[in-house]
């Protein structure tokens, strides 16, 4: 059952609750607002507490006053945001993600935030609301589909409620916890997707999950199958495809939220729903993970899903070409020669380089539209890894206004994007001999000479970019909002990108 998000005027000292969440910064030792109504509540214990130095305000420190009836909720609890100059917004998304998770290790099913009196940060006060939403429906996130006893077992967090004392702040904070929540809950979607292990989550599967977004979102929906694909000409697509006998799915989302007619912006993803490397087999270990070799394709659905929720007034369209990579007896084969929908032919030298494949023919796809800006987003290489570790995406682009965009969102909501270089340079390493262009590039900067092929089935006058989230989208270990296993990183760096280019068009 979805956590559910309750907005009021109240006065806090007055909420009765399971627990009362103050966020709080290290260095400002004065009692004011909030602090000074429940200090006075409590007969001065929560001074008492403070002074005591067992909480310091750390960032993601949490400590526990229990009221002993002195209030109508059973317990104050504190959670650190860190020392208020550094302080990012980022900062009161980990924070509630990491008492959201203390409260449930609690067995609360419930729990109180207070709506601060302004954002912090510099931020608007509904963009700080929506960032503690995020924080505490992300850091809830738990993936037990497959584990019916433990879920039974498991007591969750089913509602928590926001206060504020004004009454003119209501509606801005009522609006942050709603945009929250939308964006939490696709980002968490993304998750799910991921999570399914390939024998559940197949190119069907996925479409499935996209005519139920279209349906329930008057979305429209159309699902090219290999016949259609083949009909089209989108050969490199097809010649991942064709070592598997699960069928592939080519996914494409209409959401109409501007004038109908109007250029749209496209996403388009990778969604790879197993990737065995194919013909050029992966080694053994950890290849349990390329299930979530779909991890683009899933945050391509659900940003449709999200800004159709959010009603944002612009055209958008999302493709997602799904197959998976298989070594069957008619899969591709190294030094096979495939060609694209754009006409262009490729040279395959590694059938591990395949999502690169399937996205020739997506960006291909896309340019029927005249897009705004296209936008893909994959787990594309090993390299972006190698490159920038699991704390930035990779980006790379033929817009330098549209990179300054990507960039500037992803610092300010902690999903943060490194630009590198795409140089004539490196088109140089995926000539071929005996085709267009070959499929890789050699050793040297792998993540950019991905990139490289890609750009020859973009239209130049149109802006591009592309995110490699082959780093960021697995997680080793848990971070405060962030599970072990599948991140959904990447999700809320485009549904903000789309909200951003909504309200400032490029």
């Amino acid at each position: 059952m979805p956590t559910s998000i309750k907005v009021k005027k109240g006065l806090i000292e007055k909420e009765r609750s399971e627990a009362i969440i103050i966020p709080k910064y290290q260095d400002v030792g004065k009692l004011d607002g909030v602090f000074a109504h429940l200090n006075r509540a409590t007969g001065g214990r929560l001074r008492a507490h403070l002074n005591s130095g067992e909480f310091q305000g750390k960032l993601n420190q949490v400590s526990i006053l229990h009221t002993n009836g002195e209030l109508p909720a059973k317990r104050i609890v504190l959670v650190g945001l860190g020392k208020k100059p550094l302080a990012r917004l980022d900062a009161i998304r980990q924070a509630m993600g990491t008492v959201s998770k203390v409260m449930r290790s609690l067995e609360l099913t419930s729990f109180t935030l207070v709506a601060p009196d302004r954002g912090i940060a510099g931020m608007p006060l509904d963009t700080t609301i929506q960032a503690m939403i995020e924080g505490c429906l992300l850091g809830l996130y738990q993936f037990l589909h497959y584990q019916p006893s433990r879920a039974k077992e498991t007591k969750l967090v089913q509602v928590i409620t926001l206060v504020t004392r004004d009454e003119k702040a209501v509606s801005m904070v009522r609006a942050g916890a709603q945009r929250g929540h939308t964006i939490a809950e696709a980002t968490n979607s993304v998750r799910d997707l991921c999570n399914h292990p390939s024998n559940v989550l197949t190119p069907t599967t996925l479409a499935a999950e996209a005519k139920t977004i279209a349906k329930a979102r008057s979305i429209q929906c159309t699902i090219l199958n290999r016949a259609k694909a083949r009909k089209l000409g989108m050969g490199a697509y097809l010649g991942v495809a064709q070592g598997s006998h699960e069928p592939p799915q080519f996914i494409v989302l209409e959401y109409t939220g501007a004038t109908k007619g109007k250029n749209p912006i496209v996403l388009v993803g990778k969604a790879v729903t197993f990737d065995t490397g194919g013909i050029s087999l992966k080694p053994s270990e950890n290849m349990e993970r390329m299930k979530a070799d779909m991890t683009g394709g899933a945050i391509v659905l659900q940003a449709i899903r999200a800004i159709a929720t959010l009603k944002l007034p612009i055209n958008v369209v999302g493709i997602v070409p799904s197959t998976e990579n298989m070594p069957g007896g008619l899969a591709t084969k190294p030094g096979d020669i495939l060609t694209s929908l754009s006409g262009k032919t490729i040279e395959v030298l590694n059938t591990d380089a395949e999502g690169r494949l399937i996205l020739a023919d997506a960006l291909a796809y896309a340019m029927r539209y005249k897009p705004v800006a296209v936008i893909d987003i994959a787990t594309l290489t090993g390299a972006v890894f190698i490159s920038l570790g699991c704390h930035a995406i990779g980006l790379l682009g033929n817009n330098d206004t549209l990179i300054d965009r990507v960039k500037r969102v992803g610092d300010s909501i902690g999903e943060r994007a490194w630009q590198l270089p795409l140089w004539d340079e490196y088109k140089e390493q995926i000539k071929s001999d005996v085709a267009d262009v070959r499929n890789i590039g050699g050793r040297g900067g792998g993540t950019i000479t991905a990139a490289a092929f890609l750009s020859h089935f973009v239209d130049d006058k149109y802006p591009w970019v592309h995110l490699d989230i082959a780093g960021t989208d697995w997680g080793e270990s848990a971070r405060p909002y962030i599970p072990k296993g599948p991140t959904g990183i990447g999700a809320r760096l485009v549904i903000e990108l789309l909200r951003d280019l909504s309200s400032k068009p490029l």
